[in-house]
């Protein structure tokens, strides 16, 4: 296991360049990767802090200590001071196949929030997290919120809470296109709840949990300082999204993919084609907003003030990137994700980076 060692920095203050292959589209990124060469290179400005996980899929904190969700094997993992691993709890109910498993935690006051597929479709618990770091445990476990359709592919699975203390969640459509736009049914939205799964009073429909609708596979959510909210989704073979997330807002799919100036849906504020992108976890630090991209194996940073100049860290090096959150001491931690079945792994995948965001 590698722990925190500096590696080189390619291309002055940042690396920019492509590591796209020619591979088919599927609702996660290609089937093969771009080969294990690219990866013995330094991905960029970036510090190693670990190596060796398995199919990771989402970073929390809890204080000081950052915590790990591992896809397929239902572990979730707290990491040490010198980036070592260790085992916190395997959640047993989890039923990983395809896209599905242990994706997003988060963590609100001494409760880990977790999304997962189980037998009967995805959904959302929590459990006490006892000890201290470095001895981390779970305790019993209680349910959230249940009933979350779940299918191979289109699970969604990102959890965050909001400045407002409310839990957020994003839902896929599970192969069911049409009920994306069906404000009665879970999938397809971006969900709304209270820290115990109930109702808030100001959700824009009525005794519903939904807050957006019309996605497909949203992946990242991340508040600026002032409280807008924006998400990152997949798109499907036209265009992904980086969408401005407004209450009871309608974003599209299936009938509108990327920006459709069509009256009764949210265009994103910026897009780009699904080879270049397939963007998955985002992090807002300053007036910059991170995009993880999962084929388009890049760090893409947007400024919020200015959505078109975007530009591009660790294109080189690091493989495809499932997650990117703010750590405690203000830096940028990035999740490699090259052994979720449609990488290539390269020596040490799965992998942690750390990066200070730019000025």
């Amino acid at each position: 296991m590698t722990t925190r060692r500096q590696i080189g920095v390619l291309g002055g203050v940042f690396a920019v360049g492509a590591l796209v292959g020619a591979c088919t589209r599927t609702a996660d990124g290609p089937g093969v990767g771009s080969g294990t060469a690219s990866r013995e290179k330094s991905p960029g400005p970036a510090e190693l802090l670990t190596t060796g996980l398995e199919a990771p899929w989402s970073i929390t904190f809890a204080g000081e200590t950052a915590l790990v969700s591992e896809r397929d094997s239902g572990r979730i993992l707290e990491l040490a001071p010198d980036g070592t691993p260790r085992e916190v709890g395997v959640i047993e109910a989890v039923v990983a196949g395809g896209e599905g498993g242990l994706l997003g935690l988060a963590v609100h006051e001494d409760y880990l929030y977790m999304y997962y597929t189980a037998a009967d479709g995805n959904r959302i618990e929590r459990r006490p997290l006892t000890g201290e770091p470095g001895g981390l445990g779970l305790g019993e476990a209680s349910s959230v919120l249940e009933g979350i359709p779940s299918a191979r592919i289109h699970n969604g699975g990102r959890l965050a809470f909001g400045p407002d203390g409310m839990l957020y969640a994003t839902t896929g459509d599970a192969s069911d296109r049409d009920s994306a736009q069906d404000v009665d049914a879970l999938s397809g939205k971006i969900l709304r709840m209270t820290p115990d799964g109930g109702v808030p009073e100001d959700n824009p429909f009525p005794g519903s949990l939904v807050f957006s609708y019309g996605h497909r596979n949203p992946q990242g959510i991340a508040w600026a300082e002032d409280g807008t909210m924006y998400a990152s989704e997949f798109g499907q073979d036209t265009r992904d999204e980086l969408n401005l997330i407004e209450p009871g807002g309608n974003y599209g799919w299936p009938a509108a993919e990327g920006i459709a100036e069509q009256e009764d849906y949210r265009d994103p504020i910026q897009q780009w084609s699904p080879d270049e992108a397939s963007p998955s976890g985002i992090a807002i630090s300053g007036g910059n907003l991170y995009l993880a991209n999962l084929r388009g194996q890049r760090l893409r940073v947007v400024p919020l003030a200015a959505p078109d100049d975007s530009r591009e860290l660790l294109t080189e090096g690091a493989g495809r990137l499932r997650d990117v959150v703010v750590a405690p001491d203000d830096s940028l931690w990035v999740l490699t994700n090259n052994t979720d079945g449609r990488g290539d792994p390269g020596e040490g995948d799965d992998r942690i980076l750390r990066l200070t965001p730019d000025a």
